[in-house]
């Protein structure tokens, strides 16, 4: 018997798809050998506090009150960290086979105390990394930034990040990445040893509701019949590519008068609201869906676009292949990998010495022949859906980790 303790920060619980990511991982480890406790670590719950749901017992530990904060937060962070480990030493009762999961970077002095306070091991779990968000895809900037003799504070800020992160995988017996993106990055930048990373895709059930009739949907959602609809689905953030996908849809819309962006998820709206004044009437803001609402989107619509500058993942690419949505994506970091050639079109990344960026003509260039070709579309959505199929689902999600766990 594996006792497994996966560590939840709470308090982002939900960013960069870690949410999911947990969710989908405790799901795959129903009725196996492993015995799971997650461990959510700055808990908004006022009191230390547990319960168990289907077998997975979850653990609470309140986040530090921000009044106590009196002194610098690394060392606040480290005192939260050893006696949470403390708390862990005195209710662990089987202290055998332990192995520790960790899905946040920056978090090496717990990862520190747990070394020095059980024998176990210790998985690190790449989800994404802080410096991507903030210079995206663009590794020859990272490089150089970590040059830097004389940094400015955007560049600063990125090779503290970086460090963090190397001290923290330093500490771990295994990562495990996503992508080979991000395993080719942990060598040759991070310095880890190939052997010691192992690449998990994250996995997705096929759980989708009953194929509702097209047209019916439409007349729910107020499309019309002849109209093409182009679906955009995540945070509106410019690191999603929205301000690339206005400016491509503005060609589109001039040659396909009759067709419909629909732009589904949370965030800042101003900007993109008036890059697009122009053409708002052909453009639908959805904000933060529920997940059947999102689905029904999913079945209506013909094309997929992701235009991200920086994705890990893509767990929106995965659930759009699962509906045989044809996908415009862009090519960068792990969602290069995930949507391949068979299930869409490409858009590369140009980068620049300071940022990357997306050619909005080329992108409209290939959403529109999607438009031109919807025999060919149609091939690709069904490629999609294999690929998932053979890739991404939950089952083989299951099979890799299994293999993982059982292998240390």
């Amino acid at each position: 018997m594996i006792n497994l303790y996966i560590f939840n920060e709470t308090r982002r619980g939900a960013a960069y798809g870690v949410g999911t990511y947990i969710r989908e991982l405790t799901a795959v480890l129903k009725d196996s050998n492993i015995k799971v406790c997650i461990v959510n670590i700055a808990s908004d719950k006022p009191q230390i506090q547990t319960e168990e749901t289907d077998g997975i017992r979850q653990w609470y530990i309140p986040k530090v009150i921000a009044q106590q904060r009196t002194i610098e937060d690394q060392k606040i962070d480290d005192l939260y960290y050893r006696n949470v480990v403390y708390l862990l030493q005195l209710h662990i009762e089987d202290k055998k086979n332990l192995v520790f999961y960790l899905n946040y970077n920056q978090c090496g002095s717990l990862a520190e105390e747990l070394k020095n306070a059980f024998d176990y091991k210790l998985i690190a779990v790449s989800h994404f990394t802080e410096w991507g968000f903030k210079i995206y895809d663009n590794l020859p900037r990272l490089r150089t930034i970590l040059k830097e003799e004389d940094p400015d504070s955007l560049e600063e800020s990125v090779k503290k990040s970086f460090e963090e992160d190397r001290s923290y995988y330093s500490k771990v017996d295994q990562v495990i990445c996503l992508s080979e993106y991000m395993q080719d990055i942990l060598c040759q930048d991070y310095g880890l040893d190939r052997a010691n990373i192992s690449i998990i895709p994250n996995g997705l059930p096929d759980i989708t509701p009953p194929v509702m009739d097209v047209e019916f949907l439409r007349n729910k959602w107020y499309i019309s019949s002849g109209e093409k609809v182009i679906l955009f689905a995540g945070r509106m953030d410019e690191v999603k590519g929205v301000s690339y996908l206005m400016k491509a849809f503005h060609e589109v819309v001039q040659q396909y008068p009759e067709v419909r962006l629909i732009l589904a998820g949370s965030g800042s709206y101003d900007t993109f609201l008036q890059e697009a004044k122009d053409i708002c009437t052909k453009i639908t803001f959805t904000g933060l869906l529920e997940k059947d609402e999102l689905y029904e989107l999913y079945q209506l619509a013909d094309i997929g676009v992701v235009p991200s500058l920086f994705e890990p993942f893509g767990y929106v690419a995965v659930e759009m292949m699962i509906h045989e949505l044809p996908l415009v994506a862009t090519a960068t970091s792990g969602l290069n990998e995930v949507v391949d050639s068979t299930c869409g079109l490409k858009v590369p990344l140009t980068g620049l010495p300071e940022n990357v960026e997306i050619d909005p003509s080329l992108l409209a260039q290939k959403i529109m022949y999607l438009i031109q070709h919807p025999t060919e579309a149609k091939k690709l959505g069904q490629n999609g859906r294999k690929r998932y199929l053979k890739e991404y689902s939950s089952e083989i999600f299951r099979r890799n980790m299994l293999h993982l766990y059982t292998s240390l």
